[in-house]
């Protein structure tokens, strides 16, 4: 992931995220086909918006993610509409999924959203590689 400052007519700046999605009531519903799925979809949806994935982990009630974003763009809304569009495709790819999920439900409203600006990129990005091995 790159740490050159990006720039556009106005300003410059890096803006990286670093962001926690927990499945309801930390249920076991992430494998890795599901997770693939759920990244592509991440990248897809936030592509549009200036929001670039760069390290994508999970566990089997979670994922971690870290992400560029432009200065211009509502993080919130993004995120809401993320984990809104996932669940119904994940559900709809993958009907068996709703036997494990809570009422139906596969994301909370809670999310964790940190700004990475408190750590270098690479130990933020060797932590989200390192989950799985923990």
């Amino acid at each position: 992931m790159k740490t050159t400052l990006d720039k556009n007519k106005h300003s410059a700046y890096l803006l990286y995220f670093h962001l926690v999605l927990v499945v309801k009531y930390r249920r076991k519903a992430i494998d890795d086909e599901i997770s693939e799925f759920l990244k592509s979809e991440f990248s897809r949806l936030g592509e549009p918006h200036g929001i670039i994935l760069g390290e994508w982990n999970h566990d089997n009630d979670h994922v971690h993610m870290m992400f560029r974003s432009v200065p211009n763009v509502d993080i919130s809304k993004v995120i809401m509409s993320y984990k809104s569009v996932s669940s119904r495709f994940v559900k709809q790819k993958y009907p068996w999924i709703k036997q494990v999920l809570w009422k139906n439900v596969f994301w909370p409203r809670s999310y964790c959203l940190l700004t990475t600006g408190g750590a270098p990129i690479d130990t933020i990005r060797k932590y989200i590689q390192s989950q799985r091995q923990q």
